[in-house]
């Protein structure tokens, strides 16, 4: 299907019959940076990562900024950094504001939980899970008890 550009008496989605189409010229895609990251990080590399993270967090005036080791513990990551905000609001924009950071660093990152009421978000870099959550959510969830020993039960 060739599109055809909108003239002035045109209403939008229609083209002139049997008059020539001019095709609506595609945008040429930018280059993308090479990231500054590539492959596994080393331990040291992922500690200085760690550094970051928690450094801009705290920049960012998060609360209560905790980091479990879980090395060993899960295949899933080798940190958890938890970290608390005074808002919804206040988790948004450290949520955004790390990220923004992290991208411009080089390093790919997901995150979950941004499109919702702003009581948790998750920011997953390389092997460190970044949670940031109201301290209520925080309290309900108990990541740190619960990855502390890898035993401890709710409620107990």
């Amino acid at each position: 299907m060739v599109e055809t550009t909108k003239k002035s008496s045109q209403k939008k989605g229609q083209t002139t019959k049997g008059k020539k189409k001019t095709p609506i010229k595609k945008a040429t895609p930018l280059k993308a940076k090479a990231p500054k990251v590539k492959g596994a990080l080393s331990k040291e590399q992922i500690k200085e990562l760690l550094t970051f993270i928690t450094r801009k967090l705290d920049e960012g005036k998060a609360e209560e900024i905790a980091v479990i080791d879980l090395e060993g513990k899960t295949g899933l990551a080798d940190f958890l950094v938890v970290a608390s905000g005074t808002s919804a609001r206040h988790i948004f924009g450290l949520a955004n504001n790390l990220m923004t950071d992290l991208k411009k660093a080089g390093y790919a990152v997901k995150i979950s939980g941004e499109n919702g009421e702003g009581n948790w978000v998750l920011i997953d870099v390389v092997d460190i899970i970044v949670h940031l959550f109201t301290p209520q959510t925080r309290a309900l969830y108990d990541l740190e008890g619960l990855w502390q020993n890898g035993s401890k039960k709710r409620g107990a």
